[in-house]
Order: C-alpha cells, then sequence, then structure tokens
C-alpha cells in the first residue's frame, strides 16, 4: 500500500476468513489436533477459554467481568464452555494452525542453516489469560517499570504487572517451563528480555498517576543482598530447562550480580555500540576489541531510535525533560542558562545539543552558577556527550572532517566496526541495513519501532520501506553480504 504503518484493522478480515476456513475443514486431522491439545494443555484451555471470554465482552479486559468470570467460578467457567464450544474450539485451531506454520519456518531455516532467534518476553500484558488464569503469580497492586535515566527524564512505567516469585517457584516454575517448552518448537536461541528484572525489578504502585510515569517506584527485593541468589535460580531453572541457547537483554542500569551471574552461566548479554562506552574517565567510545565476547553486539534495538537517528538527532545532546527537572530540583533557572548552554537551532525531538562554546565542565559550572559538588550529575551527563559525534568519528577512522548527516561512509563504518568486533554475535536491525540502501527517506527519526512506555499506533507497526521480493534482488543485499565475508563473520 506504500503507508509507512500498518493498519491493525486487517485481524477483522482475516478472522472472518479464517472462520470459513475452520468451518470448512477445520475438524480435520482430528489426531493431530489432539495430539496438540494434550502437548499444550497447561495454556491451551485456559487460553483459548479467555479468548472467547474476552469476545463474549466485546474485548473488555477480565478484570471488568462479571464476577462470576473475573473471579473464575469453575461451574460457571463449564457452563460457558458447552454453550460457546464452537467458538472455543475455533480458537484451538487458530493456535493449532500457527505453530504448524511457526515449525515449518524453523525446518525451513534448518535447511538454510540458519539459526532462528525467539523472545521470551519478560512480562505480560495485565489483560492476558496468563493473568487471569495464574492471578496469585502475579502482584496486580504493581506496575513494572524503569528508573529514570539519560533517555527518560522520569523513567518508564509499562503496566504489566510484577510477577509474586513466591508463588511461582512454589509451583516448582512450572509456568516458567512450559513456556519455555513451547518456544524451544521454534527457536534455536531465545532472548530473555530484561534479564535484570530476575534479580530486581522496578515496580510502580498501580494507583500512582500515569503522568509520574517511574519516578516513584522501587527495587523488588527491596534488600539489595538479595538479588543476586534471586536472578540465579530462576536463570539456573531456565538453563535447565531448555535446549535452546539463552540471550539476555541486559541493557540500563545493570547491577554487578546480574554481570557476573551472565558470565558464569555462558549467557551472552546485549552490548549496543551507542553505550559501549567508558563512562566514568575517558568518557570515549569503546573499540571493538573491547567488547565483551559473550555478547550480541547490535547499533540498534527495537526501543531505540535506528543507528542514523541517533547520530543527526541524539549523539552529542541529552534529554531536555531530565535538564529541566534537574535544574528545579537544584533552584537553576532553565530558561536563562539554556541558550548559554545549548545550540537550540541544533536541538530537536526533546534533545539539547551543546554549545561548541561549553568547552569544559569549568565553563558549565560558571553558566550553572554552582559549585561543582553540587551538580556532579550536571558534569557527568556534560563529559558523556560533548563532542560525542567527533570521538566515535575518530574512532570509526573516516576521512575528513565529522559529517553531521549519516551518510552511507558513517553508516557503512560503523557496521562493520560492529562485526570487526569481539563479540560472539553480531545482529543488526534491518532497517540499520537499509540505511545503506538510501531507501530511509525524510528524518530518521521517523523510522522508530518502538517507544518504550508510551501508547501509539506508531508502536509496533512500522513498515519497511521496500517489499522482500524486491529487496531480494536489490544491489544493497550484495553490499551486506560482502561485508560479512570481509569481517570473517561467514
Amino acid at each position: 500500500t506504500g503507508k509507512a504503518h500498518i493498519d491493525y484493522g486487517i485481524k477483522k478480515a482475516k478472522l472472518v476468513l479464517l472462520w470459513d476456513i475452520f468451518l470448512g475443514e477445520g475438524r480435520s486431522n482430528p489426531k493431530e489436533l489432539a495430539k496438540f491439545k494434550e502437548d499444550n494443555s497447561y495454556w491451551l484451555d485456559d487460553f483459548t477459554l479467555y479468548k472467547a471470554l474476552k469476545d463474549n465482552h466485546q474485548g473488555a479486559p477480565w478484570y471488568e467481568w462479571e464476577g462470576k468470570y473475573k473471579n473464575r467460578d469453575m461451574p460457571q467457567l463449564q457452563i460457558f464452555r458447552k454453550e460457546h464450544e464452537k467458538e472455543i474450539v475455533f480458537q484451538v485451531w487458530v493456535q493449532w494452525q500457527l505453530c504448524k506454520q511457526f515449525k515449518g519456518v524453523k525446518e525451513y531455516a534448518e535447511s538454510k542453516k540458519v539459526l532462528l532467534k525467539g523472545d521470551l518476553p519478560f512480562l505480560v500484558s495485565r489483560d492476558s489469560a496468563d493473568v487471569w488464569q495464574q492471578q496469585d503469580f502475579f502482584k496486580l497492586e504493581f506496575a513494572a517499570g524503569a528508573p529514570v535515566d539519560m533517555y527518560c527524564a522520569k523513567g518508564q512505567r509499562w503496566g504489566m504487572p510484577t510477577y509474586n516469585w513466591d508463588r511461582v517457584s512454589g509451583d516448582d516454575y512450572r509456568y516458567l517451563k512450559e513456556k519455555l517448552k513451547y518456544a524451544q518448537e521454534f527457536y534455536d536461541i531465545l532472548r530473555i528480555d530484561h534479564v535484570v528484572g530476575l534479580f530486581r525489578i522496578w515496580s510502580i504502585p498501580y494507583n500512582e498517576p500515569l503522568e509520574n510515569q517511574g519516578l516513584h517506584g522501587f527495587f523488588d527485593p527491596a534488600d539489595e543482598s538479595k538479588w543476586g541468589e534471586h536472578g540465579r535460580n530462576i536463570l539456573s531453572v531456565m538453563l535447565n530447562n531448555t535446549t535452546m541457547l539463552l540471550c539476555a537483554e541486559d541493557l540500563g542500569v545493570i547491577p554487578k550480580v546480574c554481570t557476573e551471574a551472565l558470565e558464569e552461566f555462558g549467557i551472552p548479554g546485549n552490548d549496543v555500540q551507542r553505550w559501549m562506552k567508558e563512562w566514568k574517565v575517558k568518557h570515549d567510545f569503546l573499540g571493538p576489541d573491547d567488547y565483551r565476547v559473550f555478547s550480541v553486539t547490535m547499533l540498534s534495538t527495537h526501543d531505540t531510535t535506528i543507528w542514523p537517528a541517533w547520530w543527526e538527532n541524539e549523539a552529542g545532546t541529552i534529554d531536555e525533560a531530565l535538564f529541566i527537572r534537574k535544574c528545579a530540583e537544584r533552584g537553576i533557572n532553565y530558561a536563562y542558562v539554556k541558550e548559554k548552554l545549548f545550540d537550540l537551532s541544533r536541538s530537536k525531538h526533546g534533545r539539547l545539543r551543546w554549545l561548541n562554546s561549553v568547552t569544559s565542565s569549568d565553563v558549565l559550572t560558571v553558566i550553572l552558577g554552582k559549585r561543582k559538588e553540587e551538580i556532579a550529575d550536571f558534569i557527568d551527563m556534560y563529559e558523556n556527550t560533548y563532542k560525542e559525534k567527533e570521538r566515535l568519528w575518530r574512532i570509526l577512522k573516516i576521512s575528513g572532517p565529522m559529517q553531521e548527516n549519516a551518510n552511507k561512509d558513517a553508516i557503512n563504518s560503523v557496521l562493520k566496526m560492529a562485526l570487526e568486533s569481539r563479540a560472539i554475535f553480531c545482529i543488526q536491525l534491518i532497517l540499520d541495513w537499509l540505511s545503506l540502501a538510501g531507501k530511509l527517506k525524510g528524518d530518521p527519526y521517523q523510522y522508530r519501532i518502538n517507544t518504550p512506555g508510551t501508547i501509539s499506533e506508531n508502536n509496533w507497526s512500522l513498515i519497511i520501506p521496500i517489499s522482500l521480493e524486491k529487496l531480494l534482488k536489490h544491489k544493497v543485499t550484495k553490499e551486506i553480504r560482502n561485508i560479512i565475508a570481509f569481517s570473517g563473520r561467514a
């Protein structure tokens, strides 16, 4: 259609078509279908019942259903099952079809000697079959999120409930084991989402005003001395109950116990180029030889801007909302200092770019009118972002003066650097690869897949600007192949 984002209204049309197919052939292969139901009874029975109930309640979340369904009154649920048998069998059939198609993809990938890496979401939606089925496994009075960082001035509030791990472990972690068993049908490698959440999770009271995001949360468990044992126990369960190679998304503020556990268990973490820095002394980017061996290196993630957007809009900048809040906390007049510190003509998307004239932390201190001891966090932000683009340009060893736009030379060089790093895996967003093809038009900021903690029709709906059929024939595929071969990874 040429649209930048998908219209998920297509789902309704697909469901009508699936109903027609189901009514025509849904009862075929009854033995195979029965085997699927038996193998997946732990989650399938309640999931399909939940789907039928949700349709019957016009899509309302389960916690708004009438009491007998919300609170899982078993006799009443049995009555509903009998009255809506066809709808429930249809939901079973749909899951069966998905399973068969996904297995077919895995078999095809194996024939091409390609390993598939899947995702294990750390958290699940409050309005989900998981939470409705096992309400005691979740702390419904809390919403998960993340504390304040350089990119999120108020932290993040994701909204999903946190886990009651005492209850999950009391059932011998079957809930987790069943997830691994099913994922194993489709993947060779599994990404553990937000692995630090296995050690401690940022918990926000559910009734906290939404505009506060993650500001007023706390870590659970509260006792930091318990974090190591807590995370190791869960990781051990995972390692002992799957044949998949586990990888971990370990981004953000990561406590030492998490990093040590991943290294001990041989679980690769994520090394994202824009955050691979020596933050405390040199405040400079790490070279490819300084990446972790046990890691998956990448330029961007689905939760960040793509690399060209970072280079043009974020590198060498700080978050405006965070800076405003810090000024308010110290009694600093933001309206007065902003024009003395930042090049407002080159600041956009909520990011502030430093003026070249702010040549040292001493200059910053004078403009802010505070002693260094009072503004250590301001100085830290400054030292890690001032002239950030120039620093990376030197490491990339690109000839000529630093370019403000993400030209092909810069993209090519940074991709090569990632490929030449020590990291055991190197996996890039297809959009970063497509930057080489000149297919991304306009401000690259628009090609973001997801903005965490926000609800938007632009989240998880991005369409790549070229069909797969055309991409296979595009000259960029040969370029990508040559870059990978030259790095020695092919």
